[in-house]
């Protein structure tokens, strides 16, 4: 047997393994420690952007808080939150990492395709090695940086998905890890909670800014501010509200027709670059979205409107004023974005739908106020009228049947040529205050139709051997009551100046609306008559002058190089 090894022998080598397997225990410990370090390290990382991004209430500041904390988390050198709506639809894209210049060049935002597309649709964590290798995967626009690694994160408010949160490229080249998909996860769950409390906190403001547009608005219609006042504050009220770049509010030109016989709106304001409409402009609203939401009064949301008058036009929103009693619609607000910005929300057209819905409401209670006040304001003019008529005049006509019965018992030449002059200046009067009850009975139809006061006007002189035409050019149903008013007193003294003096046949009346009111009444008559030999009194032109120059406008009367008489009076539809 071979001799055995003296333990003196052996003593170095078990000192030298024992020295190896401490070496390897302390290494495991360090490398145990260093893990215990790194886990600690990363659980307050997780814990700081937790608190980062829990701290703040404003929405937007929050989103863009959870995307930098992210990327810090885990070593991401790119990293981007995008939101969804209830639709699926992309409305707004977070990003961090790529600089503004890149952005430009890159031109727009993510459109909700590729992999962005399969988060949305199927909301579950994503980890990948290659992002390039993935079926899903389609690739980058110009001038977009290249990514490898990839992992998205689902982002969910009170258990629906509000948006994935992305994050690539890792810092060291490595793939992301299982840890990191873990720290995303809490982190998403913690953003979750946050945007849940911003969006509150947003929707609060907004509720508190609907609130003072809808009183400003209701405020000033109740208090007889003109519609067309108010009508611009629902247009800049309504952009401050969605952050749109422009706005306009059209209405029907005969607002008495049923909406489905509507073939045209009328642009009373506009606001905001991106319209190119102007105030006072028709919109053909056949087989459009306008007409749709004129007849059926339902607002719509489109993320592309394409309408001739606007410029670079993007998202609209198009808003019915709908009264909540009212069968019709009196008109459409229309809000737009330029090209490029995310759409409008499903929330910002429930919310921008009843604004529209109270503005329309408080006209139409400011409208039934106002006709009430009319109609107080008519019954003190009949009662007026009335006084002339059954008092006045006869007192009047009494004495002039006086004087005139006077006129034969004087033999002073004199005399009898005052008396005569005193009874012709009380017949002026008389007819004067006539024409000023039918001025009275004009304004008290200031509820009906210009058309049908004219015609009515013209129609009085239909027995004096008169055949009468009336052509209407333009939409007459926008001349106010004020206006149309004044129309009619034109209209009835120069048909009565024709029918009584220019020993006319045929008389025509032209009632063209454009920017201004004009009224010509031309006819085949002698011409311009001599007004003191035919006994007519300058009164009545003077009044046609006056008018005339109170508004703004213009009067003339010339002979016609055919033979006749033309009167040419015209305002301004705008006061």
């Amino acid at each position: 047997m071979p001799d055995e090894t003296p333990d003196s022998a052996l003593h170095p080598l078990r000192q030298t393994l024992s020295q190896l397997r401490l070496r390897e225990l302390l290494a495991e410990v360090q490398d145990r420690v260093e893990q215990i370090v790194e886990g600690r390290d990363r659980l307050d990382g997780l814990l700081d952007a937790m608190l980062v991004v829990t701290s703040g209430l404003e929405l937007n500041a929050t989103l863009r808080a959870i995307v930098h904390s992210a990327t810090e988390l885990v070593d991401a050198r790119y990293g981007a939150l995008e939101v969804h709506d209830r639709d699926n639809r992309v409305m707004s894209f977070v990003h961090e990492g790529i600089d503004e210049k890149t952005v430009r060049l890159i031109g727009h935002l993510p459109e909700g395709l590729g992999l962005i597309r399969l988060l949305i649709d199927e909301p579950k964590p994503l980890r990948l090695d290659d992002l390039s290798q993935h079926p899903s995967s389609v690739g980058f626009p110009a001038h977009h940086p290249p990514m490898r690694t990839f992992l998205g994160v689902p982002v969910r408010v009170r258990g629906q998905s509000f948006g994935t949160l992305y994050l690539t490229d890792k810092e060291n080249g490595q793939p992301f890890s299982d840890d990191d998909e873990v720290l995303v996860q809490a982190l998403a769950a913690a953003a979750g909670i946050a945007i849940a409390n911003a969006r509150l906190y947003q929707q609060a403001k907004a509720r508190q800014a609907w609130i003072e547009a809808t009183r400003d608005i209701t405020t000033e219609l109740l208090s007889g501010t003109e519609p067309a006042t108010v009508f611009r504050l629902v247009a800049e009220e309504a952009m401050k509200l969605t952050k749109a770049d422009a706005a306009l509010v059209a209405v029907p030109l005969d607002e008495s027709l049923p909406a489905a016989e509507v073939a045209e709106l009328l642009v009373i304001e506009t606001v905001g670059s991106a319209v190119e409409f102007v105030e006072g402009e028709t919109i053909s609203i056949a087989d459009t979205v306008l007409g749709e939401v004129l007849v059926d009064g339902a607002p719509r949301r489109l993320d592309l409107i394409d309408m001739d008058g606007l410029t670079g036009a993007g998202p609209a929103l198009l808003l019915p004023l709908r009264a909540a009693d009212a069968d019709t619609v009196a008109g459409v607000v229309v809000l737009l974005r330029q090209g490029g910005p995310a759409p409008f929300g499903s929330e910002q057209l429930e919310m921008m739908a009843a604004f529209a819905d109270q503005a329309a409401l408080a006209l139409q209670l400011a409208t039934s106020q106002r006709r009430m006040r009319e109609l107080d304001v008519l019954a003190d003019r009949d009662r007026i009228a009335r006084d002339l008529h059954d008092h006045v005049i006869q007192r009047l006509f009494a004495v002039g049947l006086s004087l005139q019965g006077t006129v034969p018992r004087t033999r002073e030449t004199e005399v009898q040529q005052r008396l005569s002059e005193a009874v012709d200046d009380l017949q002026a009067v008389i007819q004067e205050i006539r024409t000023a009850i039918f001025d009275l009975h004009g304004a008290s139809q200031g509820i009906t139709r210009l058309r049908q006061r004219i015609d009515a006007a013209v129609g009085q002189f239909a027995g004096s051997g008169l055949r009468t035409t009336v052509q209407y050019i333009g939409p007459v149903s926008v001349v106010d009551s004020g206006l149309a008013d004044h129309a009619e007193a034109v209209v009835r003294e120069a048909v009565s100046n024709a029918a009584r003096h220019a020993q006319a046949t045929t008389l025509t009346v032209r009632i063209r609306v454009e920017d201004d009111l004009t009224i010509e009444v031309s006819d085949n008559g002698c011409g311009m008559p001599d007004l003191e030999s035919d006994g007519i009194t300058t009164s009545g032109l003077t009044n046609l002058r006056r008018r005339a120059e109170e508004l703004g406008g213009k009067f003339t009367i010339t002979k016609q190089p055919t033979g006749g008489t033309l009167l040419r009076w015209s305002a301004p539809l705008v006061q």
